[in-house]
């Protein structure tokens, strides 16, 4: 493979981002973020949750922020779904593409949702089958693919089997995420090649976060491979609530500044990127965590 000429960022800010915030983020400052992600040449941006506000209360207005966008035409606006129960409180709002979500390790699946791997994905498949009736995108994320707070490392084998397994039940396209930010640029290129054995790469996404610094790093390393799709967060937001010291997502004014550096197209205005990025910071009352915008403050 070679590495592609042109790259989609999927901002998962205004969700994973946000939903590991402490604080709970007012309702219009959310529309309010995803309307200024709208303007910057963005075509995906992960716009909320429909889990239960009991386990995620920053994303207790999944509708209300839902409803309140501008969406753009163009543009896609993606949203979790744990369940189907999920799937109908994002229909009942007009979404039109929806995410489920894996562990590649055992320990954290029932950590994290109380589940086996094999539970948690015969949970969604109703999703999928109802996605399908209706017409209705799925992605597919598989979390910890380069290590577990509680197992430690997590066998490739057990990432390529999630991962096929999501792509076979009809995700068209699926994430894999350094949940808790421990991959290196080597262990990051050898798990996209063997879940690229089985998965077509067009069918991939990376999604890195920065805990040890190694995010734009992974990604340079894997785009060697020809993965086109980048997940990433404005500001750096978020991070994991399961594992100790986590930080934030790879941010998104980083990735792009990366990519456009090395000639690679994204679309995207980096400048109103980056504004949105200082915007978003002074909302959460910190620094921004992309270094790009702290360059440019």
């Amino acid at each position: 493979m070679t590495t592609p000429q042109q790259v989609r960022i999927v901002e998962v800010g205004p969700r994973d981002g946000l939903q590991n915030e402490k604080a709970i983020i007012p309702t219009a400052v959310k529309i309010e973020l995803i309307d200024r992600l709208g303007e910057t040449g963005l075509r995906s941006i992960e716009a909320t949750s429909f889990v239960s506000p009991k386990w995620i209360p920053q994303l207790a207005d999944a509708a209300e922020v839902f409803t309140g966008i501008a969406r753009r035409a163009g543009v896609s606006y993606p949203v979790l779904v744990p369940n189907v129960q999920g799937y109908e409180r994002a229909r009942a709002v007009g979404a039109e593409e929806v995410a489920v979500f894996a562990a590649a390790s055992e320990a954290f699946s029932k950590a994290n949702i109380n589940a086996s791997i094999e539970e948690s994905i015969t949970r969604f498949e109703p999703v999928l089958e109802r996605a399908r009736a209706d017409g209705v995108k799925v992605r597919g994320y598989v979390s910890t693919v380069l290590g577990c707070p509680y197992q430690g490392d997590v066998p490739l084998a057990d990432v390529v089997r999630v991962a096929t397994r999501l792509h076979r039940a009809g995700c068209y396209e699926i994430s894999l995420g350094d949940t808790i930010g421990i991959g290196t640029p080597l262990k990051a290129k050898a798990m996209l090649a063997a879940v690229a054995a089985e998965v077509p790469m067009s069918a991939l996404a990376i999604h890195f976060h920065d805990t040890r610094g190694q995010a734009l790093a992974n990604i340079l390393a894997c785009l060697d491979l020809g993965v086109a799709v980048i997940d990433a967060a404005v500001s750096g937001t978020g991070g994991c609530p399961y594992a100790k010291g986590a930080s934030g997502n790879v941010a998104s004014e980083d990735v792009v500044f990366m990519l456009e550096g090395m000639g690679i197209a994204t679309g995207i205005d980096l400048p109103k990127l980056i504004a949105t990025g200082q915007w978003l910071a002074a909302q959460l009352g910190r620094e921004t965590g992309s270094k790009v915008g702290k360059a440019a403050a």
